[in-house]
């Protein structure tokens, strides 16, 4: 909510016209009259000055409280959109910015891509370690795609033990080498948890997408292609 303030106007100083013989050094003679909101010199009594002085008063401070719940709502904007445990986004800002690929690539042809990541053996993390060390396996997986991807690609968790990445102004070629890429990264270094440590195993699925796409069906079919993946690891 924007408010709109009422400022005082610029006052304006009147000169007296000399006469004829008058010679003055003074550049600018005293104002004989002002003007605040439409009002003269003669309006402003006392009692009216204290009335503006409060009305701009409480003006200054509805602008401070509409500032202040902008940034409110802002910051309820970016958690509703965040993880619960890392520090990414979660499936319904995923979804929402795969629709507006989808949307810029109807509209420029320009091309991107989604990559499905899943652990493998997640469970056996949490069943030798605990969960902590499985919350720490997700965190990790979470801050190496982050680490790895460009300003403008999106990183969200899909739930679980899933993570997904869309990629931007990329085509088939490149997005199958940046998820290549991106899974090396992930299993690149051991994960420590309280004097543990494991390696961690990803797989993953591509789906360029096209501008006729639906969003969460582009998701899905990225899904199959990583689920279609998993025997050849096994």
């Amino acid at each position: 909510m924007k408010v709109e303030g009422v400022r005082p106007g610029p006052v304006a100083n009147l000169r007296r016209r000399a006469a004829p013989d008058a010679v003055t050094s003074q550049a600018v003679r005293p104002a004989d009259s002002v003007s605040i909101m439409g009002l003269s010199e003669d309006d402003l009594s006392p009692p009216v000055r204290v009335a503006l002085e409060s009305l701009l008063s409480e003006i200054e401070l509805l602008r401070r409280e509409a500032a202040e719940l902008q940034q409110r709502l802002e910051t309820a904007e970016a958690l509703a959109d965040e993880d619960v445990l890392v520090p990414v986004l979660n499936r319904r800002a995923f979804v929402r910015e795969l629709q507006r690929a989808v949307a810029l690539a109807h509209r420029h042809e320009v091309g991107a891509a989604v990559v499905y990541f899943d652990l493998d053996g997640f469970k056996a993390v949490n069943d030798a370690y605990g969960h902590g060390a499985g919350d720490a396996a997700l965190r990790a997986t979470a801050e190496r795609l982050r680490q790895n991807v460009r300003e403008e690609d999106v990183v969200a968790r899909l739930g679980g033990d899933e993570f997904a990445v869309l990629l931007v102004l990329t085509d088939r070629m490149d997005a199958a080498a940046k998820a290549e890429a991106l899974k090396a990264a992930v299993e690149d270094a051991p994960v420590e948890h309280y004097g543990a440590a494991f390696m961690l195993k990803i797989t993953y699925g591509v789906r360029v997408l096209g501008g006729t796409d639906q969003a969460e069906q582009a998701l899905a079919e990225a899904d199959a292609a990583m689920f279609l993946r998993k025997p050849h690891k096994r």
